[in-house]
């Protein structure tokens, strides 16, 4: 186990983030005994997964000792009713990473009686294999050691960028945070295009399955190359690509429609704060 992950960690919300940020901590060093989730909502699917992993399941903080980290990936909805049972759980040198979207630093300090070892980040489901990308913003009161593990944490389930400013964490979660079902969603459109081409329906679905996941390794394996330019390596003039993206980059077409899909998650986010 890396020297910068915690000793103990108590995670409080084991849904799909919560199970997927799980996966790349076990998978990067971090012993199940060490951790403990807390959902008392959890489905039979959940359940199952956390005993094949050998996650202690428990349905409420009472009895558990402080532990060096505890991560919230519960709903932000919920925050109110779970901040006593999260304040128990606070020792004094307990590092505190929340993926809320729109709870702010002083939200959870005030909700949690904490100004210290606070670390706001917002990561994605690629998390579960590792591909994820979190952004990161630490209260000043944070120590050296809390950022460290917050750093190791969020670094065993895909890239880490930390910011100074937290309010760019809203738009942050629009974009990454939010971005892998704009993407899946993009597949499902292309599936269904196929398919009223002409194609099969299964065969446009593989199509364009493969299609997003190739696309998505070239933006991976050659960071230096701009997207623009990758666009252009596959725009002929006057082919097939071009008079499609005559189409999507119309005045009406994609650029716009994802400004405001980006505007309405980041002004969601905004809402969920307090």
């Amino acid at each position: 186990m890396s020297t910068e992950l915690p000793s103990s960690l108590v995670l409080l919300g084991a849904g799909k983030m919560g199970q997927a940020m799980l996966s790349g901590w076990l998978a990067r060093g971090l012993e199940h005994s060490r951790i403990t989730a807390i959902d008392p909502l959890l489905d039979e699917a959940g359940r199952a997964l956390l005993a094949k992993r050998g996650v202690r399941l428990t349905a409420s903080p009472e009895g558990l000792p402080s532990p060096e980290a505890l991560v919230l990936a519960i709903k932000p909805q919920t925050l109110e009713s779970a901040a006593a049972g999260a304040r128990a759980l606070i020792g004094k040198n307990t590092l505190v990473l929340s993926i809320l979207a729109g709870k702010r630093i002083a939200d959870l300090s005030s909700r949690l009686g904490v100004s210290a070892g606070i670390v706001r980040a917002m990561p994605n489901t690629p998390a579960a294999v590792a591909r994820g990308i979190s952004a990161a913003v630490a209260a000043p009161e944070t120590t050296a050691r809390q950022r460290a593990m917050a750093d190791a944490l969020l670094a065993s389930i895909g890239r880490v960028e930390w910011i100074e400013d937290e309010a760019l964490i809203d738009p942050v979660t629009a974009v990454s945070g939010s971005g892998p079902a704009y993407v899946f969603l993009l597949v499902e459109c292309l599936a269904e295009a196929g398919a009223k081409a002409g194609l099969p329906a299964e065969l446009a679905m593989r199509l364009a399955r493969a299609t997003i996941e190739g696309a998505g390794e070239l933006l991976f394996r050659d960071q230096e190359t701009e997207a623009s330019t990758l666009r252009r390596n596959v725009t002929s003039p006057g082919g097939t690509t071009a008079a499609a993206l005559e189409v999507l980059m119309a005045s009406d077409g994609l650029s716009p429609l994802i400004e405001r899909t980006v505007a309405a998650a980041t002004r969601r986010a905004r809402e969920l704060a307090g």
